[in-house]
């Protein structure tokens, strides 16, 4: 079998036990869970299926393939080129709910290898860095006195209270106060 990202064919991987006592990954696939049955965005749910699947081969196999494939250093330039694509996307496409895919098809790489040099070349998840393109597209609209309902569905965000919370997360005061303030 061969694993997405890995150079060389390897084995499946081996459990000592059915159960894992874990609490960490416990996190991880009740964090997983919930994106698949709560309709988080597909980015958001990718990005955790990602970082669940290959931690529980890491940390609980016996044995097969170290599902880590390619490490980047934040200066790298591989990690920068495919992280620099992903950020063209998801700028100038910010409202569209990408995939993990989706953003390795731009990137010509791997979805895992995309999660990773994203990681190390900003810092953040792909999709918290979309999300904060949206909310500073967002501050925008508001300062020129856009309702927040139409700003809430210009930046791709659910709904007004979706915007809201995310707003007031990021920013600590809520997007009618921000307005006000800002004109």
């Amino acid at each position: 079998m061969r694993w997405p990202g890995s150079r060389a064919a390897a084995g499946l991987p081996l459990f000592a036990e059915p159960v894992v006592h874990d609490p960490v990954l416990a996190g991880g696939l009740g964090r997983l869970h919930a994106a698949l049955l709560g309709g988080a965005p597909a980015l958001v749910a990718d990005e955790l299926l990602d970082a669940v699947i290959p931690a529980l081969v890491r940390r609980a196999a016996l044995s097969g393939p170290a599902a880590r494939g390619p490490r980047f250093r934040a200066g790298s330039r591989g990690a920068a080129s495919v992280a620099g694509r992903v950020a063209e996307l998801l700028e100038d496409d910010y409202r569209t709910d990408h995939t993990a895919d989706s953003l390795a098809a731009v990137s010509g790489s791997s979805r895992f290898t995309v999660y990773r040099a994203f990681r190390a070349a900003y810092g953040m998840a792909p999709s918290d860095y979309q999300r904060q393109v949206r909310l500073r597209v967002a501050r925008g609209l508001l300062s020129r006195g856009t309702p927040i309902a139409a700003v809430a569905a210009e930046t791709g965000f659910a709904d007004q209270s979706h915007l809201t919370r995310w707003f007031v997360r990021w920013y600590g005061i809520t997007p009618g106060v921000y307005r006000r303030a800002a004109r």
